[in-house]
């Protein structure tokens, strides 16, 4: 084996955001390749699972829910919508705001998917242990949670 074949082999140099960057990737990619019969991404999955498990959701708490920014979650709601997964009613308190509903398209896509995203998961916890898996999870919430906490230069915020 050549010295540049095992420094590829050699990941434990690798930046921690290009680590998780490239398993995200990854991960990300087999979901979406066995989503695809469905025509939707993972992204699109994740706010139609949310919606669906909680009917009228206000656009800020899909966004939420689903880790996305605004502009982004406008962007897959109105793909959503044009594919008739969902679909969206005015506000009773504020007309300005949108609750939004899955369709029953939008469930059945859910029904026929949800286990696509478990055999996703089983793939990962295949290679780990229980105690693996379940550490993996804890220290990725450490890790969100405190890079959640930090301002753009990298201080830790008032509010935590």
């Amino acid at each position: 084996m050549s010295e540049t074949s095992n420094k590829s082999h050699d990941n434990s140099q690798l930046p921690i955001g290009f680590a998780l960057g490239l398993t995200y990737r990854k991960v990300s990619g087999l979901f979406q390749h066995r989503l695809s019969p469905y025509g939707v991404t993972p992204e699109q999955w994740s706010a139609l699972y949310q919606i669906d498990r909680s009917q009228g959701l206000i656009q800020k708490e899909i966004a939420e829910r689903t880790g996305k920014d605004k502009p982004t979650t406008t962007r897959i709601l109105d793909h959503l919508e044009k594919k008739g997964l969902i679909y969206k009613k005015p506000g009773e308190r504020d007309r300005r705001s949108f609750l939004v509903y899955s369709t029953e398209l939008g469930k059945s896509v859910i029904r026929e998917t949800t286990s696509i995203e478990d055999s996703v998961t089983e793939d990962v916890r295949s290679c780990l242990t229980d105690q693996e898996y379940d550490k993996m999870l804890e220290l990725l919430q450490r890790i969100r949670e405190t890079i959640g906490s930090l301002d753009s230069a990298g201080r830790q915020t008032e509010d935590e």
